[in-house]
């Protein structure tokens, strides 16, 4: 269980962004076709985005303990114990990765705020 570089946890990070932006764009898109012609309610491109986000990370490393950033960089999640992550980790992880201070803890914790928190942490696969 070897812990993952910088590198790759930068590498994960933007071809996952890169799919959520995708994915929170065209929702944004559908949904403003029906705010235009039938009234829906309006609501800002970070709400999608930010809705996307979580559903992503949690669906993705619940189910696989991967994302498609993590499969190209072949690393995965894992708890303390080198086993799989449960539910209830990953949703806090995903929760927490929700806030904007989640980077800033690596200099002091040696890892993000959603891996101290979770008691998870990204390995090679």
């Amino acid at each position: 269980m070897k812990p993952v570089g910088d590198g790759t946890r930068i590498l994960n990070f933007l071809v996952d962004t890169l799919l959520i932006f995708i994915i929170a764009y065209y929702s944004y898109k559908a949904h403003n076709w029906y705010v235009t012609y039938w009234g829906y309610t309006y609501y800002n491109f970070g709400w999608f985005f930010f809705g996307a986000l979580f559903v992503y990370y949690s669906l993705f490393e619940s189910v696989f303990a991967r994302t498609p950033g993590k499969w190209f960089s072949f690393s995965k999640v894992v708890n303390k114990a080198g086993r799989r992550a449960g539910i209830g980790r990953i949703l806090l992880r995903s929760l927490v990765r929700l806030t904007i201070i989640d980077l800033f803890f690596i200099p002091f914790l040696g890892k993000p705020l959603h891996d101290y928190l979770s008691g998870t942490a990204v390995v090679e696969a």
